[in-house]
């Protein structure tokens, strides 16, 4: 590997190539729970690029020494797929964190390594806008486009993918292409870009995003449903979605883990109710009020119990920072996350064959999901990990029968592709594997994820 690591310190720099196992420790694992994440190799090299260029020069390196690639992000994921599990070099986006805002266009230029936090900021900070919330603030663009990360968000503005207008990628054979841009239509051939997004670092090294901004809304208020069963909250959802309401977002969750959440930051859940519909509303102040009036009244005559409005902004960061710290809340605890995702009319379907599945094995399965557009979040515990392939298969089966996926935004990564052989269809996976072999002949490109 010295001559390796030698030819890499002239394409980076002697002090962005890392050998240390120490120093690249937390290169070599991502959010994964311990118990389902996959044994990292010790034989890797960490590398720190700062353009394009560079990264294509670590690609053609790979290619002439057979030896692995996988890009690191923020991670931030869930299911391996940046875990490095053969001998290779990690490629870090860390330094490729640039972000220009195009106010004219409504877009941003954003590096791959820079963070959703940043783009946040800089939508803000230039009177704009990033809608959708896909994920921790840590994770940095690279990584939420190559997972189509979708977030609570997703109900009214859409998944990552409906964001990226144009691309600038490193193939794993070294070429650099610029796949579409500043645009709002683009109609020239087969959309490369759209297949690079979700593609989990597989077909190649996203290095810049150029990503649609919107102007800010008037106003967001937050409002709370509470219900006494489970059934009631989730059978609300269509009939609130068929009223022509569509929240910024609305989630589903139970009192249990919000309590357990709440703890966890030092503070209290003290809403009456066992589980509860959380809705985002966001436009102008008339829209806001009345579709928080249309959501209160259809939940009234469908079981729900006295509704709740947060204006304020504290209040409305406290009810959210609460729903969004049940995963950290439970992650000491579980062992897997599951995020099977059903047409909306099916997830309180969903959730009650879980319970259903929770009964059968005596096993705790927290639910809580975004409602409004099928995902269901089920975590399996550690106590029960005993019974966890039964668990998570019956749960992947009821899913799939209900015309659902396994995965709604989690994606494949590396621990989930026994699953996506077993539930996608013979020819997908023929395809996919035409595909894989097009991109990248020499199967350098982040190994073992999706594909086997």
């Amino acid at each position: 590997m010295n001559d390796i690591v030698k030819t890499l310190e002239d394409i980076v720099g002697p002090e962005f190539v890392i050998t240390s196992k120490e120093q690249m420790e937390s290169y070599l694992i991502d959010e994964t729970s311990i118990p389902v994440r996959p044994t990292p190799s010790t034989e890797c090299i960490l590398v720190k690029p700062s353009d394009s260029n560079q990264i294509s020069a670590i690609i053609k390196l790979a290619n002439e020494k057979g030896i692995a690639v996988y890009p690191r992000g923020g991670g931030t994921g869930l299911v391996g797929g940046a875990i490095p599990t053969k001998v290779g070099i990690i490629v870090s986006m860390e330094r490729m964190d640039k972000i220009v805002v195009d106010k004219e266009n409504l877009m941003a230029e954003a590096e791959a390594g820079a963070t959703l936090g940043q783009l946040l900021k800089a939508a803000d900070e230039a009177e704009l806008s990033f809608p959708p919330h896909p994920g921790d603030e840590g994770a940095q663009i690279g990584g939420l486009i190559v997972c189509n990360a979708g977030g609570a968000r997703a109900v009214k503005h859409g998944v990552m993918r409906n964001f990226v207008k144009g691309l600038e990628v490193v193939l794993p054979t070294g070429e650099i292409l610029k796949l579409g841009g500043k645009l709002l239509k683009d109609n020239m051939g087969y959309s490369l870009m759209h297949l690079m997004i979700g593609s989990e670092g597989t077909l190649g090294i996203v290095t810049k995003a150029f990503i649609k901004l919107t102007p800010k809304t008037e106003r967001t208020l937050t409002l709370l449903l509470p219900f006494n069963t489970r059934h009631e909250a989730l059978k609300c959802v269509p009939k609130i979605l068929n009223a022509g309401v569509v929240p910024l977002a609305l989630e589903y969750v139970e009192r249990e883990v919000m309590e357990l959440s709440a703890e966890h930051l030092g503070e209290k859940w003290i809403v009456s109710g066992k589980v509860f519909l959380i809705a985002i509303l966001a436009g102008g102040e008339n829209e806001v009020f009345s579709d928080a009036e249309k959501m209160s009244t259809i939940a009234l005559e469908n079981g729900g119990l006295e509704p709740s409005i947060a204006e304020r902004r504290d209040e409305q960061e406290s009810i959210l920072k609460i729903r969004s710290n049940i995963y950290t809340a439970l992650k000491p605890r579980y062992g897997d996350i599951l995020d099977t995702t059903v047409p909306p009319s099916k997830i309180g379907e969903l959730a009650e064959i879980i319970d259903a599945i929770s009964e059968k094995y005596s096993a705790y399965i927290p639910v809580y999901g975004h409602a409004a557009d099928g995902n269901v979040h089920s975590h399996v515990m550690k106590e029960d990990l005993e019974k966890y392939d039964k668990i998570k298969e019956e749960i992947y089966k009821a899913s799939i029968e209900l015309g659902g996926v396994i995965t709604g935004e989690h994606g494949i990564g590396k621990i989930r592709v026994k699953e996506l052989y077993k539930f996608l269809p013979a020819k997908q996976i023929e395809l996919m594997r035409q595909i894989k072999k097009a991109f990248d002949p020499n199967n350098i490109l982040n190994p073992s994820t999706v594909l086997d």
